[in-house]
């Protein structure tokens, strides 16, 4: 009997063949390394843009009925972008369901290795041995202070305790709002414009998901520090975007 990454029992007697992944990231990723298991995905799942599969609604409300009509082997699942009540429906309904646990970048590397090799069954795809050299890199020098913003009116940041802040302090980056003062408990804080518009923060990473930041709906909010648009895939997406993201984003 295998366990996830939360430590709950996977009862899987052969490797899967109809896999329906609840995670856009790890759609991404499974679509990259083994496509053929494939057969539902959300309807947040946007890569690769070709994807053929099942739409099962999003990740938040999956169509449960919808999963279970797939005949899934399995349906891959994530604890923080997924509810534990529609997992725990799922597993009571008979379905397998493999749920990761994702904080940083080091869980992310091991996450996608206990998924592909112990529940995939497949050997580890070679981007994600890429992806694992990259970012076991020593960070750079301090490149200053960041923010990124996840949302408006009212204002969220990414916060601790995130795979986002693990990523920007491997980059040089520093998360403000990662100090002393920060509740560990709040990954995603609240904050007032004035928070986040300072003269000691560097730069404002606005990017275009959850919160779709454009050129004209977000930089004129901040008269203090300078912004730059950035794909949220590449903050925020563990997978084959981790390899992307280190080539657009890594200092030169």
């Amino acid at each position: 009997m295998l366990l996830d990454d939360l430590g709950a029992p996977v009862d899987l007697p052969f490797s899967p063949q109809r896999v329906v992944s609840l995670v856009p990231s790890l759609t991404e990723a499974i679509a990259a390394s083994c496509p053929d298991v494939l057969v539902g995905a959300t309807d947040w799942c946007t890569h690769p843009a070709d994807l053929d599969v099942a739409r099962v609604r999003g990740t938040k409300n999956p169509n449960l009925t919808a999963i279970r009509e797939l005949s899934p082997d399995l349906v891959v699942a994530n604890k923080e972008e997924n509810r534990e009540l529609d997992v725990r429906r799922l597993r009571e309904q008979g379905v397998a369901v493999w749920v990761t646990d994702i904080e940083d970048v080091p869980t992310s590397l091991l996450a996608m290795r206990r998924l592909f090799g112990e529940a995939l069954g497949v050997t580890t795809p070679d981007w994600l041995e890429r992806a694992d050299e990259l970012w076991s890199a020593p960070p750079p020098e301090s490149r200053g202070r960041v923010v990124v913003p996840i949302w408006r009116d009212p204002w969220m940041a990414v916060g601790p305790r995130t795979y986002t802040t693990d990523l920007l302090i491997r980059l040089g980056w520093t998360n403000v709002l990662t100090g002393p003062d920060a509740d560990p408990s709040d990954r995603y804080p609240h904050v007032e414009l004035d928070q986040i518009d300072r003269d000691d923060i560097d730069l404002v990473l606005l990017p275009d998901e959850p919160y779709e930041f454009t050129a004209d709906d977000g930089p004129e909010a901040f008269t203090h520090v300078p912004t730059q648009l950035v794909s949220g895939r590449l903050l925020t997406w563990y997978g084959p975007a981790m390899v992307e993201a280190h080539r657009v984003l890594a200092p030169r």
